[in-house]
């Protein structure tokens, strides 16, 4: 095995799934999913929802930093959350170093992430948050919990998430407008060939 210098991570997972639960961890991240390890893919999915009014987790952040791939997969509400953003930034800044990145555009427009219009403008998505909260889960709780969701809204921090949903929306990576299907679907296969046949990967053992 070559060596590595200690300041760089070594390699745990070849891919990391970036989503947002209530979108689509039963459905459509969890077939692809299913597809990466069916490929031979060692791959990593946060399988529990992330703690409200906390930072990223660590093993979230050491997951990034030791794949050598990111799937994010862009559905309505990404935006609406700020660790899935904060998750993209790292992502990409991750990228810097020899790490592939595919976005799947799942049911929304790329140019939407782009240029932050409809669900991924940041102004609105940080208003849906609040609103959900307090609507739904008590005025209290709003203020204990969505409050300290969006406590990091920084100039800084909107300006980092916006910069971030610009460059992942103009890579190249696949749209998916309407349902996949697990058998039958090639959509799926094309994803887990991107990765297998980024440089690098057919070295995998």
């Amino acid at each position: 095995m070559a060596s590595t210098s200690s300041s760089i991570p070594t390699t745990r997972y070849d891919v990391f799934l970036s989503f947002r639960g209530e979108d689509t961890r039963h459905t459509f991240t969890d077939h692809l999913y299913q597809a990466l390890i069916e490929a031979g893919l060692s791959t990593f999915r946060d399988n529990d929802e992330i703690d409200r009014g906390e930072e990223l987790k660590p093993e979230i952040e050491t997951a990034i930093t030791r794949s050598r791939a990111s799937i994010v997969v862009l559905s309505k509400n990404y935006a609406n959350s700020r660790w899935c953003l904060d998750e993209l930034c790292l992502i990409l800044d991750h990228k810097e170093c020899n790490h592939f990145v595919l976005p799947i555009f799942y049911q929304v427009d790329p140019s939407n992430v782009r240029n932050q219009r409809g669900s991924y403008a940041i102004k609105r998505s940080l208003r849906a948050a609040l609103t959900k909260g307090s609507i739904f889960t008590g005025f209290s709780n709003f203020l204990g919990t969505e409050a300290k969701e969006w406590s990091k809204c920084t100039k800084v921090n909107v300006r980092r998430w916006k910069e971030a949903l610009t460059k992942v929306g103009n890579l190249s990576g696949m749209e998916l407008s309407g349902w996949v299907s697990v058998d039958g679907d090639g959509r799926f296969k094309a994803m887990v060939l991107s990765i297998q046949t980024e440089k690098g990967f057919q070295d995998v053992s």
